[in-house]
């Protein structure tokens, strides 16, 4: 019986990496992928997956207006869905991906955050945490040692910034993992050189 996972992590968790080694897990099984991601994530090209660490493939690029259930009628049958990025999906796709998980016992995981720089929810996410037979944080830590929870978004001076719009994408130069005891005291982030 397939389900609905969601793997979330804070920035810098390997999330990405994670559904990328996933893919190549079961293409090594000689089962067929359907890759995605939302429009919104440009970072490494309109099309591609890239983890820190350098793992990187093609993905069906899914726009907000998009239906995921139509898009995946016209590509045809495939033995798993894997969404990166996928608090950026609106809620109705989220809902798209349990009915196809429902309706054609297709798995489907999905890698994303959780929050935002300010610690509210993406509305993807949150329909996600909503939906899933299957919630698991990917763990990683803050500077300080304790588990970091929060996706702290940096400027170019290592300073936390708490206001903006919710999506500004970015990397390391932007966004930082943190506990929330350094977020809120509003560690600043020192880079090494």
């Amino acid at each position: 019986m397939a389900k609905l996972y969601f793997k979330f992590g804070a920035m810098g968790s390997s999330k990405s990496a994670q559904a990328l080694i996933t893919k190549f897990n079961y293409e090594e099984l000689g089962m067929k992928v359907w890759l995605i991601k939302p429009s919104v994530d440009t970072r490494d090209g309109a099309d591609i997956i890239q983890s820190r660490i350098g793992l990187k493939a093609k993905a069906y690029v899914i726009t907000p207006n998009q239906s995921i259930i139509e898009k995946y009628r016209e590509i045809g049958k495939h033995d798993v869905i894997i969404a990166d990025e996928a608090q950026f999906f609106t809620p109705e796709q989220i809902d798209e991906l349990r009915t196809l998980v429902d309706e054609d016992d297709i798995p489907v995981l999905c890698y994303g955050l959780r929050t935002d720089f300010q610690t509210h929810f993406f509305p993807g996410s949150r329909r996600i945490m909503e939906l899933a037979d299957s919630v698991t944080e990917i763990k990683t830590v803050c500077a300080c040692g304790r588990k970091a929870t929060v996706n702290a978004r940096i400027d170019a001076d290592g300073n936390i910034i708490y206001e903006g719009s919710q999506v500004f994408l970015g990397g390391n130069d932007s966004y930082v993992a943190m506990c929330h005891k350094c977020w809120k005291e509003g560690r600043k982030v020192i880079r090494k050189k």
